[in-house]
This record gives C-alpha cells, sequence and structure tokens, in this order.
C-alpha cells in the first residue's frame, strides 16, 4: 500500500516535472502593448506559451485614435479585424450609405460626390482623371508583395509623388483635395515613394466602397485592444524596454536594472522606439540604416467638441471629409452624453509646421478656420482631446510611409526575424501597413514564427537587391524606351533617360512582367532546445482604455501568395474610404 502510493507520488511529480518543464521551454516576452503586440501575446498564449507583455507607456492601444467608434470594412475588406471582432463578441452597427464614401469641405461647403459632379463639375472631373491615372499606374503592379518585380516598376520608387501630380496639371481645388487625402493617408505627397503609393493602390484595388466602410465598431479601436488586454496574464505598464541580448540559452530583456529571460522575443513597437533599444548582437548596417532613414507619416489628431452640432444639417459629415483650407481630414461623431465631436486629422507638412505649437495654440488655430465657415463654433465650443503623434519620440510620426528610394533598401526587411527575435507592428506587414488590419495581421505573424523557430526553421535573410544594380538597369530600360518611358509620356533613343524626375500622366498600357517571387524561408537544421528560464511574472495590469488609432483601411485585394505564418491576406484596394492611420486603424 505504501509502496503503491510512493510510485504514485512519483508518477505524479513527474508529470508536474514534465509539464513545468515543457512550460519552461515556451516562454515569450512581447515587447510593445499595441495591438499588434496583444496580438501576438494573445495568439501565442493561446498555444500554451507563458508570455509577459512589456509596455513603456502607462496605458495599452498603441497609436490608437480618439474616436469613440471607427468605421470598419467588410470581412472581404479586414478579414482579421473582423475575425477578432467576432472572436471578443464586440458590437458593431451597419455603417449608413453616406458614409461610405468619402465628402468634401470646399471652402466651406460640403459637398457629397454626386454634389461635386453637378456643382462643381471642373472639380468632379479632375479628381477623376486623377483616380484613373493612379489605376492604370497601380495596374503596372503585377504582384503587390513584390513592387519592385523589375527595373521598370524599380524606377517608380526614385520619384516622390507631388512630381507626378504636378505632371497632372490639376485644377486648383482638386490638386488641394488631393494632396489632403494623400497626406492623410499616408504622409504629404513630396515625401512619398510613387513606387509605394501606387503598390497601396494596387492592394486596394477592386474593393468597393460598400466593403471598405461596412460597419462601426461601437467604442474604437479601444474595446479591442481591452479585449486583448482581459486574456492576457502577464502585462507590466510603464516599463521601457533598454536592451534585448541574445545568446545560444535564450534571450535577456532590460527594463531598468530588472532582467526579463524567457526563449524568444517579439518586438512591437516603432522603429523609433526600436532605435532606443540596445541590442546584443547588435543589428546589421541594412537594419540600422532602416531604423533611421525610414519616412513614417505625420499625423496630430485632434477632437473638437460642441453642445450642438454647428454645421448645416445637410452637411452630414462622417466617415471621411476631405477639406481645402487646411484643415486635413475630418469626421463628425455624436458625442457620447450629447452634443457633436468633430475629429480632425492634421498631417503631412501640416503637422510638421503645427509641431512649434503648444497644444491650446494649435487647437485654436483649427477653431478659427472652423469658426470662419460656422460662426457659431466658438459659441458651442466647450472642449478639446488631442494626441500628437508627430512629436512623441518614441513614434516620430504616426505610421510607415516609404520615402522615395525606401522600399529599393528596405522592402521586407522586419518580416523575418533575426536569431530569436520577431518583429511586429504595421510597418513589418506588406499589404496593410499603417491600418489596423496590418497591425493584427503582424502580431499573428510574429507569434507563428515564434512557433517555428521553436520548433526548429530558420529564416533567410531578406535579398535586398542592391540600389545601384537596379538603378542602372533602371537606366538602360528607360532609354530603351519601355512600358516606363511611354507611361511617363516617352522618350527618344537620343535623349539621356532622367528616372528621378515626375513622369508625365499618360495612361500606361498593362504591362505583363514575370513576377519575382519572394524566396520561402528554407528550413535548416533545427538547433538544440533550449531550457528557457522562466519569465518574471508581474500583477496583472488594469489600464486605461486607450483611444483607438484604427486606421479602418481599404478591403484587400488578392494578395499575392502568402507563406504559411501570415494570416488572412488582405485585399486589393482602392485609394477611398480608409480611416486614419493614426486616427484609428494604423494601430501598433
Amino acid at each position: 500500500m505504501s509502496a503503491g502510493w510512493l510510485r504514485a507520488c512519483a508518477l505524479v511529480m513527474l508529470g508536474l516535472f514534465s509539464v513545468s518543464a515543457l512550460a519552461k521551454d515556451k516562454t515569450a516576452i512581447v515587447i510593445g502593448g499595441g495591438l499588434s503586440g496583444l496580438t501576438a501575446a494573445y495568439e501565442l498564449q493561446n498555444k500554451g506559451w507563458q508570455v509577459t507583455v512589456l509596455e513603456a507607456k502607462p496605458s495599452l492601444g498603441g497609436r490608437s485614435g480618439m474616436a469613440t467608434s471607427e468605421w470598419i470594412g467588410s470581412d472581404k475588406a479586414q478579414p482579421v479585424l473582423n475575425k477578432y471582432v467576432s472572436t471578443f463578441k464586440l458590437g458593431t452597427t451597419p455603417a449608413p450609405e453616406f458614409v461610405r464614401t468619402p465628402g468634401y469641405l470646399i471652402d466651406g461647403e460640403y459637398f457629397t460626390a454626386a454634389d461635386l459632379a453637378t456643382k462643381q463639375p471642373a472639380t468632379a472631373e479632375a479628381l477623376k482623371r486623377y483616380e484613373k491615372t493612379l489605376d492604370d499606374l497601380a495596374r503596372s503592379i503585377t504582384d503587390p508583395q513584390n513592387p519592385a518585380a523589375n527595373s521598370t516598376l524599380f524606377a517608380l520608387d526614385q520619384i516622390n509623388v507631388a512630381n507626378w501630380l504636378d505632371r497632372l496639371t490639376l485644377p486648383a481645388t482638386a490638386r488641394q483635395l488631393v494632396n489632403q487625402q494623400i497626406r492623410t493617408r499616408y504622409d504629404e505627397p513630396s515625401r512619398l515613394s510613387l513606387l509605394y503609393f501606387a503598390q497601396q493602390s494596387r492592394v486596394y484595388q477592386g474593393v468597393s466602397d460598400r466593403d471598405l466602410r461596412a460597419s462601426r465598431l461601437i467604442g474604437g479601436s479601444p474595446v479591442l485592444a481591452q479585449a486583448f488586454v482581459k486574456q492576457l496574464k502577464t502585462i507590466k505598464t510603464s516599463s521601457p524596454v533598454s536592451a534585448i541580448t541574445q545568446d545560444k540559452d535564450g534571450v535577456t530583456v532590460k527594463v531598468g536594472s530588472v532582467g526579463y529571460q524567457a526563449d524568444y522575443v517579439v518586438v512591437a513597437v516603432p522603429l523609433r522606439a526600436l532605435s532606443k533599444i540596445v541590442m546584443t548582437p547588435s543589428l546589421d548596417a541594412l537594419h540600422m540604416g532602416a531604423i533611421k532613414g525610414t519616412n513614417y507619416g505625420w499625423r496630430d489628431q485632434i477632437m473638437l467638441k460642441f453642445k450642438t452640432p454647428v454645421w448645416e444639417s445637410k452637411a452630414r459629415m462622417s466617415g471621411e471629409i476631405y477639406s481645402n483650407a487646411g484643415l486635413g481630414m475630418l469626421w463628425v461623431e455624436p458625442a457620447l452624453k450629447g452634443g457633436a465631436n468633430v475629429v480632425i486629422n492634421l498631417s503631412g507638412d501640416n503637422a510638421r509646421v503645427m509641431q512649434a505649437f503648444g497644444d491650446k495654440q494649435m487647437v485654436d488655430q483649427v477653431l478659427i478656420r472652423l469658426h470662419a465657415f460656422y460662426p457659431q463654433a466658438r459659441g458651442s465650443f466647450t472642449g478639446y482631446e488631442i494626441r500628437r503623434y508627430s512629436t512623441d519620440p518614441s513614434m516620430g510620426g504616426a505610421y510607415l510611409a516609404f520615402g522615395p528610394g525606401q522600399i529599393s533598401k528596405y522592402w521586407r526587411l522586419w518580416e523575418r526575424p533575426l536569431q530569436r527575435v520577431a518583429f511586429a507592428g504595421e510597418h513589418t506587414d506588406t499589404l496593410y501597413p499603417g491600418t489596423l488590419e496590418g497591425a493584427l495581421r503582424t502580431g499573428q505573424r510574429a507569434a507563428s514564427q515564434v512557433e517555428d523557430l521553436a520548433a526548429g526553421k530558420s529564416f533567410e535573410p531578406v535579398k535586398v537587391v542592391p540600389a545601384a544594380t537596379a538603378a542602372a538597369a533602371g537606366a538602360v530600360a528607360a532609354k530603351k524606351g519601355n512600358f516606363f518611358t511611354n507611361l511617363f509620356g516617352g522618350s527618344d533613343d537620343d535623349k539621356k533617360p532622367e528616372p528621378v524626375k515626375a513622369p508625365e500622366p499618360v495612361t500606361p498600357p498593362v504591362p505583363t512582367p514575370a513576377p519575382v517571387p519572394t524566396p520561402a524561408p528554407a528550413p535548416v537544421e533545427a538547433p538544440k532546445p533550449v531550457a528557457p528560464v522562466k519569465a518574471e511574472t508581474a500583477k496583472k495590469a488594469t489600464t486605461k482604455k486607450p483611444a483607438a488609432k484604427t486606421d479602418a483601411k481599404k478591403a484587400p485585394a488578392k494578395p499575392a501568395a502568402k507563406k504559411k505564418a501570415e494570416p488572412a491576406k488582405k485585399p486589393a484596394a482602392k485609394p477611398a474610404a480608409t480611416t486614419p492611420a493614426a486616427t484609428d486603424t494604423k494601430a501598433q
């Protein structure tokens, strides 16, 4: 009896030891409590990992916006977002028809797209011409995951969008509206790569307006962030990471004088925040160059609160409204306790100019412009909230927006792990950077990559075409005369090609270049499993709901074949309705 009892105890102890060993073999630290980091932590925890989330700020949610509700796309447009909305049983309401296409505020007068066609036909026609030219340009990209597949397309990366727009010679009002749309979704046109702009337009091509803004997420992206938080066991806020050290036994993450140890790490922070973390072994020159040189779109978000709506009743200003008066993109939503709120995004150079202003001065400048059109504005004004992504040293802007020449250097650079460190965040997504959908996708991908690493899989480094080689190829192709030269007005054989100059707005034929497939990571011999050190546990943090930045971006088009680790693909998208990045879905 006693011997049997001892044997039973021994078996129980062995079982407990095995479970403990298994748990220790599966420890991970997620750096960054934005939506991509929370997603990675959630997915890993669901697969049996012990996960510790370290967030530098006192609250979670990352670059979420302030809107109390967000417009989101359909399952077709945002499959990953909708999956989590369904999983967490979050409340949504169908979008009314009037928010499914952008509106315009021109010299204080509100126009729907239909109004514009009848009341300002020249502006409406110019906008159609711009969209048609952009559509043709987007079609030249066969595979949006490999946008620089040939020298012709590579040349687009050397041109900025403003130069391209100059050649379209749009009327003044149309150009102002186009500029506002582009700077709101990406950055100032003069700072944006034409290849990146075309690639993003290709991603959303073919997605209807109805799919892009199908319903409203009640409470906005903060409710999604909180839904993740409720599921996670170990979260430490106010814990800025200063160093990550990898060795053969695991990874050590330093927060002040405290070291956390685990088998693997997911880094889910913006590149500017990553620049403050010392990594051992250190990053190579290409990664360091990307941290310092990758362009981020600038965005400041202001919510003006009013007792009553001060705009004319027929101006159903909700969804995306583009102004020609320097107000950026704005939309109106009911306040939770009556009244109405106007959410305004100052983007691009508008945000850069305003960085010297204090919060109150900035709000006054915006209110002055609004008051000029709506004289009741000051009398009804009750207060404001503000988010300054542009001057936040940990963000350096709001979201990824590749500048000229940057795709050629940094495309897909952060998509693969470096030894025991995987990367997540909107800037690491190839199809939906700068959006909530992209952030969620990268969290899923990073979690899957950690699982693969633990199983012994190895990831090849990204192969980047040397800029000099590709540029030379582009010059030769341009000299010979091909799709690129036809697209931008053609050139004579005796003319020296100047690929940096802006292209002519000529409708291009659809090319049929053979896409260069991105090499799949090749598995190598699995490393020996390392006994992990149990991650330090921390109290579950009760956090404030972050104002969500849900950039409900456009619907996915048929994305090119993806690796298994990546989540549901995004649709090709139309540059029409997308909730702003730093505002809504551009969340980390």
